[in-house]
């Protein structure tokens, strides 16, 4: 009797993190707004931001080495969404400066609770031969989330316009389902070893040292990528620049989300058969391309096309990385791999649109955009290059 591809535990850890992203997308489009509006400045918000993404950066590596030396993986996925859904209301009880601080914090850091033991949870529940499936499963139903989210946002704002601190309220419901479920999920039986010590909170740097080759050729090529993959907030400001309405700005988020939700389990599926490598490599030329195009396009119809290509891009790369590092990783490591690789990717990320940011303020759209274009390309062929080394 054939196995079972999307297990039931496959099932409801995709639903949680789709019930996650409708809440945490709901907020998206409006944070700035909102937190402008309780008399944060622009400078004031980028230091939120920056601390909070810190925070979570840092988090992921020490949680998921925790995961991995205690041999367990539900108490962190539960606590960790357990606290980003609480996060929410907290955003609107209170507006003091140091409040709003401790809000973004918690919800950033239930994030790091959670991120590497739920991969391993998925990475667990599957073989090597399926990790696309699964992964793409996931990710397609994590952006299903992120998709539905900006709707009732748009719908709410609509018939409630300025009424930002009920949606703060409104998006609880949704993180308290997702954290609802995962009650549900059963903690499969390792035995932990009798002398188990949790790891001290940097000490999963270490990791690099004794990880596998091929992990350090991989992650090494997907940080390098992550310095020129921006924040999507700059393809919606290249949008604005181009005088499309918020409206038609917000629908063409929505737009990608969908694209990228669809074709995540079958461009999952496509690079199980013909390898999560190529899949990889093909996504981020595809990526190149969108980005070498972007400055350059001036209508509607262009950059319906240019994020739809986006969203094919996303769906090649999210999961597949995640994919790859936990069928190079030993087992009893998947949880400590992949926290490595997004603690260090989430600082990236910070630093990658702080220097698109000054790119733009200082040598145009245009040419920011080339610049993140041109460098992804190069990523490509380093990963065509190394790809043999991945085994």
């Amino acid at each position: 009797m054939k196995a079972r591809i999307l297990t039931r535990t496959i099932i409801l850890v995709s639903l949680v993190s789709l019930f996650t992203d409708v809440a945490s997308e709901m907020l998206y489009p409006v944070m700035p707004v909102y937190l402008r509006s309780i008399g944060f400045s622009v400078i004031l918000i980028g230091i939120l931001e920056g601390i909070a993404e810190a925070v979570a950066g840092l988090s992921k590596g020490y949680f998921g080495q925790s995961s991995d030396a205690l041999k367990k993986r539900v108490p962190f996925v539960r606590a960790g969404y357990a606290l980003s859904a609480f996060s929410k209301p907290m955003m609107a009880v209170l507006t003091y400066p140091w409040w709003i601080f401790l809000a973004r914090t918690v919800d950033r850091l239930g994030k790091g609770v959670r991120t590497g033991a739920r991969d391993a949870v998925l990475s667990d529940e599957t073989t090597p031969e399926h990790k696309g499936k699964v992964f793409g499963f996931h990710r397609g139903m994590d952006t299903v989330g992120a998709a539905i989210g900006p709707v009732f946002a748009l719908l709410f704002l609509w018939f409630f316009p300025g009424e930002y601190r009920m949606l703060f309220f409104l998006a609880f419901f949704p993180g308290l389902i997702a954290t609802g479920l995962t009650f549900f999920l059963k903690e499969k039986k390792i035995t932990a070893s009798p002398d188990v010590r949790r790891p001290g909170f940097l000490s999963f740097l270490k990791y690099w040292k004794c990880s596998a080759v091929p992990y350090r050729y991989l992650v090494s090529g997907l940080l390098l990528f992550t310095l020129f993959n921006s924040s999507d907030a700059f393809l919606l400001l290249a949008i604005k620049d181009k005088h499309v309405s918020d409206t038609g700005m917000i629908g063409m988020y929505i737009f990608y989300n969908l694209v990228y939700a669809v074709a995540s389990y079958p461009l999952g599926a496509l690079a199980d058969r013909i390898g999560l490598k190529t899949m990889l490599i093909c996504g981020l030329f595809l990526f190149a391309g969108v980005y070498l195009s972007f400055g350059f396009t001036a209508s509607v119809a262009g950059f319906v096309v240019l994020f739809f290509l986006y969203g094919i891009y996303a769906a090649s790369t999210e999961g597949i990385s995640k994919a790859l590092i936990s069928n190079i990783a030993d087992k009893s490591e998947t949880a400590t791999a992949i926290g490595f690789y997004t603690s260090f990717a989430s600082i990236f990320s910070l630093l990658a649109s702080s220097v698109a940011g000054i790119l733009w303020f200082t040598l145009g759209v245009k040419v920011m955009f080339m610049i993140s274009g041109a460098g992804v390309m190069l990523v490509g062929i380093y990963f065509l290059i190394i790809s043999k080394k991945l085994v």
